[in-house]
């Protein structure tokens, strides 16, 4: 059985795909599966999968599932112990998989390891350095845009980007996998933020590097990114925020909403957003009773949930990685080298 499976999503990548999988043949750790699933993709770029060296399974869907239910069905067809996410924009550096393993012996606590993200079109520039959650409701990429020298060290951080990730497999499978009414964007922050709850923690290795074009598919600033990564980001806050903080930050994400309509206004993208409102907002209903389940379910406390979220303001606008290197032992220890 391999040590990892993993699992990629197409959807009309168009090159990108055969790029993502030559860097996966490139691995210089070998005990991996490879699972692409193509979501009923118009282009020919599903043919990569079949024209790999590398042995990969294809699952062909009739429709498009979507970023989520598309991971959680090749979740179910993978062997591994671990899940690693990758999305076919993302191009992994040779060492990838063996740093992230690597990882996994040197900090056996955590559930979940996320990558460092280098702009695919400037390499002097970070896509990305894990994601953090802001108490308002408002989740970021930390780093995002920021140079390459000032990547932080290892450390913990409240959720891995899912365009490069890797999950404990029986944990993932405890938490549900992804919420596949999201169906794309801000799935990963969701997962991490019920896995936080649970009492799960998350690391993120500056040396597994993967370049990433971000968004590179469906567009930084296209209606769909815009749509589904907004109401997405109000079911997160309205599904995993315990009922305490949620009474209390509730006027505040209500603030945020206010604020990133304006700015939408201005970008000429409102239409989108205001559908994303409308439609997360009349779609709570539907979303009550998973988190009826989720709050049950809860063994963090609160105290220690209010540590791990962002407060600072001045982070999330210079978006800066919230990055806690000092919760991590031995940190300064080598990473072992995986066994065979």
């Amino acid at each position: 059985m391999p040590k990892i499976s993993v699992i990629v999503i197409n959807y009309n990548s168009g090159e990108r795909l055969r790029r993502c999988l030559d860097c996966l043949a490139e691995q210089s750790f070998t005990d991996f599966e490879t699972i692409v699933v193509d979501n009923a993709s118009t282009d020919d770029s599903a043919k990569a999968a079949e024209a790999c060296p590398l042995a990969t399974e294809l699952i062909k869907s009739k429709t498009n599932l979507g970023f989520a239910a598309g991971n959680n069905l090749a979740a179910r067809r993978a062997r591994g112990d671990w899940l690693a996410f990758l999305n076919p924009d993302a191009y992994a550096t040779p060492d990838w998989l063996e740093t992230l393993f690597s990882a996994t012996l040197k900090y056996p606590f955590a559930d979940a390891f996320g990558s460092t993200q280098i702009d695919a079109l400037d390499l002097s520039k970070l896509d990305g350095a894990g994601d953090a959650y802001h108490a308002f409701g408002l989740p970021y990429r930390g780093h995002f845009g920021w140079p390459v020298e000032s990547l932080p060290p290892d450390g913990e951080v409240f959720a891995p980007c899912a365009a490069a990730a890797l999950y404990r497999r029986h944990v993932f499978e405890k938490l549900g996998g992804f919420e596949e009414r999201f169906f794309c964007y801000g799935e990963d922050v969701d997962l991490a933020f019920r896995l936080r709850l649970m009492g799960g923690r998350v690391v993120q290795v500056a040396r597994a590097r993967v370049l990433h074009e971000g968004s590179g598919i469906t567009g930084k600033r296209s209606d769909f990114t815009i749509y589904h990564g907004h109401r997405n980001r109000i079911w997160t806050f309205y599904r995993n925020m315990p009922t305490p903080l949620l009474i209390g930050l509730t006027p505040f994400h209500i603030a945020v909403n206010i604020y990133l309509l304006i700015r939408f206004l201005f970008c000429g993208v409102a239409g989108a957003y205001l559908r994303a409102l409308k439609d997360a907002v009349c779609g709570l209903p539907a979303i009550n009773p998973s988190r009826l389940a989720i709050q049950r379910s809860r063994k963090i406390t609160l105290s220690a949930l209010i540590g791990e979220l962002t407060w600072s303001p001045l982070k999330v606008m210079r978006r800066k990685a919230d990055i806690n290197s000092a919760a991590l032992p031995q940190r300064d220890a080598a990473i072992p080298t995986p066994p065979d």
